[in-house]
């Protein structure tokens, strides 16, 4: 479970490193929120009709509290993000990338699952290295 949260602990940290545990962890932890707010909380509510789309207001409140979720995770995802391409001695601004419609999105998942060089590097030292805190 620190795995999942070390990144909202670093809400706006923007130097240093971060390992892929850290990522993914946090990554399922974000799909698991929105899983369950927008399928168990919002669409379960959502009344189709052939003539029309009835949103309750359980599927109102739901999916409004959905884009306030993602609003408050929109900046600790981008931190983790550009402290995993620093992990990869690669500069913060590839983030930049997810901005390319349909093949921006696949190269940054293909970065995120690289590893990290070894050893320290311009970002600082190796977080899997024993003996370095997790938030350097």
């Amino acid at each position: 479970m620190e795995w999942m949260i070390l990144p909202l602990k670093r809400y706006a940290d923007f130097q240093g490193r971060s390992r892929r545990m850290e990522y993914w962890m946090f990554t399922l932890l974000t799909a698991i929120v929105f899983g369950v707010l927008i399928f168990g909380f919002g669409l379960s509510s959502i009344i189709l009709t052939p003539e029309t789309l009835l949103l309750t207001p359980t599927a109102i409140l739901g999916l409004g509290l959905s884009g306030l979720f993602a609003l408050a995770l929109a900046i600790p995802s981008i931190a983790v993000q550009v402290r995993r391409f620093h992990d990869q001695d690669l500069s913060g601004w590839f983030v930049l990338l997810n901005l390319i419609p349909y093949l921006g999105g696949l190269v940054v998942l293909v970065f995120m699952l690289l590893p990290g060089k070894k050893g320290p590097n311009r970002f600082g030292p190796d977080p899997k290295e024993h003996g370095v805190a997790s938030f350097g």
